[in-house]
């Protein structure tokens, strides 16, 4: 052979489809079908057109044939024909290109909104690119031939190591790799306990959480029965004929705070007497700021919880990957349900998180992110007590969001004035489960973690302008961090839940 697969390969040219009909051959039909495909905008300005012999071989016409095409729409200038260069779409005033014939009202109801305070996602322009590339290469570049086969439903073993390793170090979870499946996200791990007949309901549920996971359950026939809240998290001891229930422990979405040590011990024992589990979704557990972060419940009893955690919040919800450390029975029935082949997370990625976690590339971009989103939350509960003293902030300790509990019945006017401000809020009654017997409380959930850095203090300016009550900022001292304990935060500013204090104070409420 005088030349490389490479170089065969170039010489063939890329894969073009096209439909010949029409009266008048093949000739014309090939015209027609290449000037359509110009007209069209499916053959952009510049690209270049397989060799003679590639197309005619895919085609099954004669070589001539689409020499002859080719000749024709050179001469009419749909195509260009360059020695060395080959044969190309020539550049031309038309056609439109797709992306340009969209209507102009759907283009514009896709530019969203110009400050989003929306919480769920982390800063999008922090994703630690450089080290992150520098994993995925060391693992593209190690990895044994049989990664780029089948594998194993529960994941690459060097994640579930090294999962292992950082889950006891960081969250005090006890488990071992043969005990951790991983997924997609938590919503995957859902669908695969429920979904797939591995746990039952009726299922117990904090008051406030997502919708969207109380939607997913009610697709799987699984009745959700809600715990109310009060300031020591949720009302476990209410736990009666469920067979499993749902907590967020260490940080309780949305509305903040811990579930109490007493609770803790008391949902475990509650599992051991009913022989129920707990699933502990551990969200946001890597961002303390203001207390020692708050371990896992997993740790009092490994056997009777399922923890669930992903990278959505550390790194980015575009990673899709999760995990699931399961007690020892529920490990086989989770992979049944996963099946063999389908919703798998990526493999490629699987080992470059376990590089990333290993070679300590995660650990410092937590650090630095965590530093990061406390200096946000610092100007943001600054620019708070500074211009609208009198709303309620709660949730500040941990996360990366807070709750406004604003005045009653103002939750949907402040709602409706920051979409004429173009800004993205949350409304607290969204995350209400519609069962609860909790009285509703007004309130907006703000994400301080999504704007990127340069449009953070824009963000927070037009937040606190669609307040109730709020009053216009005093030179630039709004966003002051200092400012922090000078005012009190809400009306309950002698109660820990509603006080704000300095940034290294242990006072911030949770």
């Amino acid at each position: 052979m005088t030349e490389s697969w490479v170089n065969a390969a170039e010489r063939i040219g890329a894969d073009l489809h096209l439909e010949l009909a029409g009266p008048g051959g093949r000739r014309a039909a090939l015209i027609g079908a290449l000037r359509e495909a110009v007209r069209g905008g499916r053959l952009a300005p510049g690209t270049r057109l397989p060799p003679y012999r590639s197309l005619a071989a895919d085609l099954g016409v004669a070589r001539n044939t689409v020499a002859d095409a080719y000749a024709e729409l050179v001469a009419e200038g749909w195509l260009t024909a360059r020695q060395g260069s080959g044969t190309r779409v020539a550049e031309r005033a038309e056609p439109v290109p797709y992306a340009e014939r969209a209507p102009r009202k759907a283009r514009a109801s896709t530019r969203g909104p110009r400050h989003d305070l929306r919480q769920g996602t982390p800063d999008a322009s922090e994703f630690p690119r450089a080290a992150w590339q520098a994993s995925y290469r060391r693992a593209l570049q190690h990895a044994p031939n049989e990664v780029f086969g089948p594998g194993d439903p529960a994941g690459r073993i060097e994640l579930r190591e090294a999962l292992t390793e950082y889950l006891a170090r960081a969250r005090g979870v006890r488990t071992e790799p043969g005990r951790i499946v991983i997924c997609s996200g938590f919503a995957h791990a859902l669908r695969l306990l429920f979904g797939g007949g591995v746990l039952r309901g009726p299922l117990g549920v904090e008051a406030y959480g997502l919708g969207f996971h109380r939607e997913l359950l009610a697709g799987a026939g699984v009745r959700t029965v809600p715990l109310p809240l009060d300031e020591n998290g949720a009302r476990v001891d209410l736990l009666e004929r469920e067979r499993a229930v749902l907590l967020t422990p260490a940080h309780q979405f949305p509305t903040g705070g811990p579930l109490h040590a007493a609770r803790r011990a008391a949902v475990i024992d509650w599992a051991r007497a009913r022989g129920g589990v707990v699933l502990e979704d551990d969200y946001d557990g890597e961002f303390r700021y203001d207390r020692k972060p708050v371990g896992a419940v997993q740790g009092l009893d490994p056997e009777r919880v399922v923890y669930i955690g992903s990278v959505s919040k550390s790194l980015s919800p575009a990673l899709r990957l999760g995990w699931m450390v399961l007690p020892g029975r529920l490990v086989e029935p989770v992979l049944t349900a996963k099946g063999e082949r389908e919703a798998w997370a990526s493999v490629l990625d699987q080992l470059a998180l376990a590089d990333f976690l290993t070679s300590g590339s995660y650990d410092r971009h937590v650090r630095r992110m965590r530093q990061r989103y406390r200096g946000r939350r610092d100007r943001l509960v600054a620019a708070l007590a500074a211009q609208a003293p009198h709303i309620g902030v709660t949730g500040v300790a941990a996360g990366l969001h807070v709750v406004l509990r604003l005045p009653p019945g103002t939750e949907p006017t402040t709602l409706k004035g920051a979409v004429w401000q173009g800004l993205a809020l949350d409304g607290l009654s969204e995350f209400r489960h519609p069962q609860t017997g909790m009285e509703a409380m007004d309130g907006l959930v703000v994400g301080y973690a999504t704007p990127p850095e340069h449009a953070y203090e824009a963000a927070v300016e037009a937040l606190c302008g669609v307040l109730p009550g709020a009053v216009p900022p005093v030179g630039d001292q709004g966003l002051s961090p200092t400012s922090i304990g000078a005012l009190p935060v809400g009306p309950g500013a002698s109660s820990p839940e509603h006080r704000s204090t300095s940034p290294g104070s242990q006072g911030l409420s949770s």
